[in-house]
């Protein structure tokens, strides 16, 4: 169908549009030569991708270094492991699919990782430089739970030219003990001297802590008074969701006692398959319509203790039921308990939205603390 008009191809171009029954009678012949090429097309890839032929096109330099970069970006969006390019398994699809791209090793891998974090870090320091907004940080501490191991990041928000709310994490770094105010104070002030944002600075929110109220101390005694709001009288502001956490945690180490019958029982039916089969087909038994799992609460997250109540409390018949299917269960919440239960539950949820509230990334939230203020 390529060849001159002297190739011969007159009668095939008369059987496409007359007698060819997979040809549209309907379009024109410049769009039905078109859809034929593509069916061929296909069926040559189709073929080639059988037979497990490379493609003819040419792998140059420049298609090696964007495969390179669309790796490193896959590892960065699914925090993929760098030996990822060392499994058999990834390495015969690669193979497979991009016959002509040549593998590197974890050591290149992390190489190109870096590349991309200082071209996105360089990108997003000039997006910053030229916005003629303050910046306001954000900043928290925490160990993880399986290595042990503590880190910090640090996050910059700012409004945009376009008057839309931006947040670029722009310091994720593990640290190392001691946890002190001179040792925050030191890597926050390098950070935001290497962001070249000490000088725009509107506000620093941090965690309600005696070490944090030292390190703020320290750092606004280095930062420029001239350059703050106010002259530093609101860099620090204390994360309102914390202060919340405290509060609440408070009134549980008080009224705790009250749910421990609750808590026990959850933990007894979450313990094995076999219990939770049983609690399952009693609920069934019971036309118990909520599908919700049982949630074990964690001390520390006062919110896992009132998802742990709201679901507890659906299936509370549920409870005194069991006492028969399982002798090793002796501790069911009496009606008094779960009076209490029902109580904390209530007082839990008006702190649960609030902390929603609070907890919100996308938008401002301190006009919702000082909304009288602001009205």
């Amino acid at each position: 169908m390529a060849g001159a008009s002297t190739s011969g191809t007159t009668h095939l171009k008369l059987h496409i549009a007359k007698s060819c029954p997979s040809a549209p009678r309907e379009a024109s012949p410049s769009r039905e030569g078109t859809d034929i090429r593509k069916q061929v097309l296909v069926k040559q890839h189709n073929r080639t991708r059988s037979k497990g032929i490379s493609s003819p096109s040419v792998f140059n330099e420049e298609d090696q270094k964007a495969s390179r970069r669309d790796l490193a970006r896959m590892v960065i969006l699914h925090e993929y492991p760098l030996a990822i390019v060392d499994h058999v398994g990834f390495r015969d699809f690669v193979g497979g699919l991009r016959s002509n791209f040549k593998i590197v090793g974890r050591n290149t891998l992390k190489r190109d990782i870096k590349k991309i974090y200082n071209e996105k870090k360089q990108k997003t320091m000039v997006e910053i430089d030229k916005n003629a907004s303050k910046v306001a940080i954000t900043t928290d501490l925490w160990t993880a739970n399986n290595s042990k191991r503590s880190f910090m990041v640090i996050t910059a928000h700012y409004i945009s030219d376009s008057w839309t709310l931006e947040s670029r994490v722009i310091r994720f770094i593990r640290m190392p003990s001691p946890h002190d105010k001179y040792s925050l104070s030191k890597i926050l002030l390098e950070c935001l001297a290497d962001w070249n944002i000490d000088l725009k600075l509107s506000a620093i929110t941090v965690d309600n802590a005696s070490n944090n109220n030292g390190m703020m101390k320290l750092i606004s005694d280095k930062l420029q008074a001239s350059s703050l709001i106010l002259g530093g009288k609101l860099l620090h502001v204390r994360c309102a969701a914390h202060i919340l956490n405290l509060v609440v945690q408070e009134g549980l180490n008080v009224i705790g006692d009250g749910i421990e019958k609750v808590q026990s029982s959850v933990y007894f039916w979450t313990q094995s398959p076999k219990r939770t089969e049983i609690f399952e087909k009693i609920s069934r038994q019971l036309h118990i319509a909520s599908t919700k799992e049982l949630v074990l609460d964690c001390r520390t997250r006062w919110n896992s203790t009132y998802l742990m109540l709201s679901t507890a409390l659906i299936y509370k018949d549920v409870f005194p039921r069991l006492l028969c299917c399982e002798p090793q269960y002796q501790s069911a919440p009496t009606n008094r308990d779960w009076e209490v239960a029902q109580i904390v539950c209530e007082k839990l949820g008006y702190f649960h939205k609030v902390a929603e509230l609070l907890s919100g990334i996308a938008y401002p939230t301190a006009n919702h603390i000082f909304l009288r203020s602001f009205s």
